[in-house]
């Protein structure tokens, strides 16, 4: 419980440091409804998610060779369709860890059995090779945007 509440401050903490102003001279950018109204945001800029933290499976270490290859192949797949279609904000893993923490989604799901449905969809999860633990998160919309954002800051593949 302490390392998921670790793991969720250090998602919040940086968001909040970004949303803050730096002081009494920083200036207040307009209001863009239009942009707010596309990425599902509120009045506070804000929309609920479903944060998703994969963990090592049961049969992590059952699944070797060729096939594991083409799970996590089918898995990098599977999060750049669900992030074309709108359904991850956020994507990534964790670095090596004793916890077994593996990596983290941040759906765009209106329920935690919505969320299920489109985890589901992952080939390491169907395998067993993760496991996901579901939580209803409340963040900026602005990571709506990071999809997009990615695609443009990512150098193409030789």
């Amino acid at each position: 419980m302490k390392n998921l509440i670790f793991l969720i401050v250090c998602i919040i903490l940086p968001s909040t440091v970004c949303l803050a102003q730096s002081g009494p001279k920083a200036s207040v950018p307009a209001y863009d409804a239009e942009l707010a109204m596309k990425l599902g945001g509120d009045k506070n800029g804000m929309k609920n998610y479903i944060l998703a933290i994969l963990k090592t499976g049961p049969n992590d270490s059952k699944v070797i060779g060729r096939e594991r290859t083409e799970m996590f192949n089918g898995h990098m797949a599977n999060i750049q369709r669900l992030a074309d279609a709108g359904q991850i904000a956020v994507a990534g893993p964790f670095m090596k860890n004793d916890a077994g923490f593996r990596g983290i989604f941040i759906l765009n799901a209106a329920t935690v059995g919505e969320a299920r449905k489109i985890v589901e969809t992952d080939p390491v999860v169907r395998s067993g090779i993760m496991l996901v633990d579901l939580y209803p998160w409340y963040g900026s919309a602005s990571l709506m945007a990071t999809p997009e954002i990615h695609k443009k800051i990512t150098a193409p593949s030789n």
